[in-house]
């Protein structure tokens, strides 16, 4: 009888051929090998084919053949239902396949075959986590391993599980477990680093990244994970090479894009980091903390309405991401759209109200909305939340001092020498000999130290006079040049000093040198301060303001200024700054933008109006001084003929009025006793005016206060101070 196909004995030496061309990789030529042998319909001598059956599939899955991957598995599983390869074959295609309720159904009726498979349990567990049920996964993974302790995998997931579920212990437990079986599973070594961070453990974090990377050095999630980790330990030019070897790896890993824009903002290399942010968007375009990191990065590059943009697509993917919320509504309190930044802040605190600093941007908001009690509560939450929030102790701290609170706010704003992102943090270590902090004067040297602007300086000066009255046998200041003439001969003060010679003053070596080889060094200091911290230690209040110093002009130079300011002619002279030194935090609110905005001052019949702008604004002074006799108001420009202060006091000395901005030169009109008039911002004025007062319990007798409401532009306190004069000079 002539043999049909399904009937033609195997052929060994073929089946031997295909199994060198799997063992090869060649899985379409030996696929295609073991075809010939077993046909494609299922055969009557199945059940004894099942192991050729069986290598046929893994060939067919190695070609991509899946469809007749899973025809021959079936067969075998159809034809000999014990066959357990079978089963486990068609099961770890599906599953890798995503075919999530398929798999599972296998893998359990593998277990049906074989109850003790540990592999099946394992990867029935990875199933059921896909699938959402983490509690069954978690009892699968457990089950593999009572049939088989060591068993790696069900370890690593297990640890997955419980890390997902906030069991970092045993989370740990489950890695370290998986490691002592396979001390180079990179995964683990990965996953343990990401558990021990999340609790703090850096060091250890940082050796389990080590310990990833040497198991498998292109491991790019493992790079991506410890360039965050060295970011976050400012270890950036490592973090950087850590995100670039991860994206060099896997050019379109969107995680490690986002990272390193991150590492090189923190860099201040904002557009290399605004184009990492645009390309993990390219290939992600939902990805919201590029969305957030990109808006972050076109802030600091002042591009505020491409940041907005930025964030506001973050909130269409993430509406209740308070990050972004909070980043927004502080740049939109900055840009002065105050209403709307307040609604920003709020809705951030409803979707997470333990962000101290979303506390604190609303704190600045609604300080500038003028509810001061809203503003201290909000202060105070933040700092409730980070007890350690420098600048939000100071914004409390000048926020009291404005409302008159005196004892609390000083005492606050001693807190600034914590800050270490302050000038005043360097002074401790600068400076050798003790800060002092109220005890007893009698006889002792004390040292007055700079650290804040020149019209501080000018302010609280009068205090030297105070700390003599105290027994204080010598009061130095050391100061920049520009005050050292000025404050020279002013009552309570010894000694006027640079920085470098009072701060060698202030060393033990000083001392040294000066008893033992009778050094003609001056001795050493016993205290230091600085003179904004004597409110504190002298209790000033509101209503004990010392008076201010009394400077008095030098006759020469009074004298040589006069012959300049005679070519004004007869009438009131009135001495112009309206603009302040460019980089304060707060110039571009405190100043006039330009000489133009004073106009209607020129309405005021015989005024004479004197510039002693320096530096911004003088190209406008000068313009109009050489404007010729038929510009509308003649002008004065000596601000380039200015040397220092003392020259600025021998002008102002001699003028019936100093209308300016709130700069030092108020501070020294006010200490000559000339009137001055000064016109304060309508946003992030300085606390020493205070809050909604027209005079200054600091200058009671010669400073009036013009205030810019929020919503107001310069115009109208202009048209004040213009009204004013009128009704002083037009008598």
């Amino acid at each position: 009888m002539t043999s049909t196909p399904a009937d033609a004995p195997l052929h060994p030496d073929r089946q031997q051929e295909a199994s060198a061309l799997s063992a090869q990789g060649r899985y379409a030529e030996a696929f295609d090998v073991l075809a010939a042998l077993v046909g494609t319909h299922a055969r009557a001598d199945d059940a004894d084919l099942a192991e050729t059956l069986h290598l046929a599939a893994l060939c067919a899955l190695g070609a991509g053949k899946t469809d007749a991957a899973h025809a021959l598995w079936q067969r075998c599983i159809d034809a000999k239902p014990a066959f357990v390869d079978a089963w486990h074959g068609l099961a770890a295609m599906l599953t890798a396949l995503g075919q999530w309720p398929a798999a599972e159904t296998l893998w359990r009726r593998l277990l049906a075959v074989a109850p003790a498979h540990a592999d099946a349990h394992s990867n029935l567990g990875i199933v059921l986590h896909r699938l959402g049920r983490a509690q069954e996964a978690e009892l699968a993974y457990r089950m593999a391993l009572a049939q088989q302790p060591g068993h790696v995998d069900a370890h690593y997931n297990l640890g997955i599980v419980l890390q997902e579920a906030g069991r970092g212990d045993e989370a740990e437990a489950a890695y370290r477990a998986a490691l002592a079986a396979n001390p180079h599973h990179a995964r683990a070594h990965n996953n343990l680093g990401t558990l021990l961070r999340a609790r703090g453990r850096l060091d250890e974090a940082e050796e389990a990244w080590r310990q990833a990377l040497l198991a498998e050095p292109q491991y790019p999630e493992a790079l991506n994970n410890y360039g965050a980790l060295l970011k976050s330990l400012g270890r950036l030019m490592e973090a950087e090479l850590a995100c670039r070897l991860a994206i060099k790896i896997r050019p379109d890993y969107v995680e490690a894009l986002n990272n390193l824009g991150c590492v090189l903002t923190e860099l201040k290399r904002q557009p290399e980091a605004e184009l990492l942010y645009r390309q993990a968007l390219a290939l992600r375009p939902g990805h919201v903390e590029a969305h957030y990191n990109l808006g972050v990065a076109l802030q600091q590059l002042e591009r505020y309405p491409e940041a907005e943009t930025a964030w506001r697509t973050a909130l269409r993917l993430a509406p209740a991401h308070a990050q972004t919320l909070n980043n927004l509504g502080g740049m939109l309190g900055m840009l002065g759209r105050l209403p709307e930044a307040r609604a920003m802040l709020e809705q951030a605190l409803e979707c997470d109200a333990h962000i101290a600093q979303t506390h604190f941007n609303l704190g600045g908001v609604l300080k500038e909305l003028g509810a001061l009690d809203e503003a201290e509560a909000a202060y105070r939450r933040a700092i409730a939340l980070a007890p350690d929030y420098g600048d939000a102790l100071f914004r409390l701290a000048t926020l009291l001092i404005t409302m008159g609170r005196y004892e609390e706010g000083w005492r606050l704003y001693e807190r600034r020498y914590e800050n270490a992102g302050f000038v005043h943090f360097a002074s401790r270590e600068m400076l050798g000999c003790a800060q002092w902090q109220g005890e007893p004067l009698a006889g002792k040297s004390l040292l007055l130290w700079q650290e804040d602007g020149l019209g501080d300086m000018l302010q609280f000066a009068r205090y030297a006079r105070l700390l003599k009255d105290l027994g204080a046998a010598h009061v130095a200041f050391g100061c920049v040049d520009a005050l050292h003439r000025v404050l020279a001969g002013v009552e309570g003060i010894d000694a006027v000093l640079s920085h470098a010679e009072a701060a060698a003053r202030t060393t033990q070596l000083n001392s040294q040198l000066n008893s033992q080889f009778n050094s003609p060094v001056d001795p050493r200091f016993d205290y230091w301060a600085s003179p904004l911290s004597l409110p504190l230690h002298l209790a000033t209040t509101v209503d004990t303001t010392p008076p201010p110093i009394r400077i008095d002009p030098d006759p020469a130079l009074v004298h040589k200024w006069a012959a300049r300011l005679e070519t004004l002619g007869a009438g009131p002279r009135i001495g112009l700054v309206w603009k302040g030194n460019p980089k304060h935090h707060n110039d571009p609110h405190r100043s006039i933008p330009s000489l133009a905005a004073l106009a209607p001052l020129w309405s005021v019949p015989g005024l004479k109006f004197v510039s002693l702008q320096k530096g911004a604004g003088e190209d406008e002074a000068n313009a109009a001084q050489h404007a010729g006799a038929g510009a509308r108001q003649p002008i004065l420009h000596l601000g380039a003929e200015i040397a220092d202060f003392v020259d600025t006091a021998a002008i102002v000395a001699q003028l019936d009025l100093l209308i300016c901005v709130d700069t030092s030169t108020a501070h020294l009109a006010a200490s000559l006793g000339t009137p001055c008039w000064v016109m304060l911002p309508g946003r992030d004025v300085d606390w020493r005016w205070l809050h909604a007062r027209e005079d200054s319990p600091w200058y009671p007798q010669t400073v009036r206060l013009f205030r810019q409401s929020a919503d107001e532009t310069w115009s109208a306190p202009i048209e004040r101070v213009r009204q004013a004069c009128v009704e002083r000079f037009s008598r």
